[in-house]
């Protein structure tokens, strides 16, 4: 019975200390544990021409798109400044009629 208590115990003891033994193994024989390498330099794919290449826009096209653009800005611009200048003549129309009151 005692034996059997002894095995017991011992193979607790071994199962619970597996990494540590593990540990000092590796520490003895002086091993690196398997981790990413710091300092690899991995290879890239080399650099390849787009399949449309051959399709892509001129220059000319960039600044008639800048051109509308800017075309389009002004036009929003000169709607707001009249819608503010509408907004103005009903607030002013609107005080005149409170002040008449």
């Amino acid at each position: 019975m005692i034996k059997k208590i002894n095995y017991a115990l011992l193979l607790l003891f071994l199962t619970s200390c597996a990494n540590t033994f593990d540990s000092v193994k590796r520490g003895l024989t002086g091993e690196k544990a398997n981790s990413a390498e710091e300092f690899l330099v991995k290879k890239k794919d080399p650099l390849v021409l787009p399949p449309d290449f051959e399709n892509l826009p001129t220059p000319d096209e960039e600044i008639q798109k800048v051109d509308e653009n800017l075309l389009f800005e002004n036009t929003l611009e000169n709607n707001t400044e009249n819608n503010s200048e509408a907004s103005g003549s009903v607030e002013t129309s609107i005080l005149k009629k409170i002040q008449s009151k």
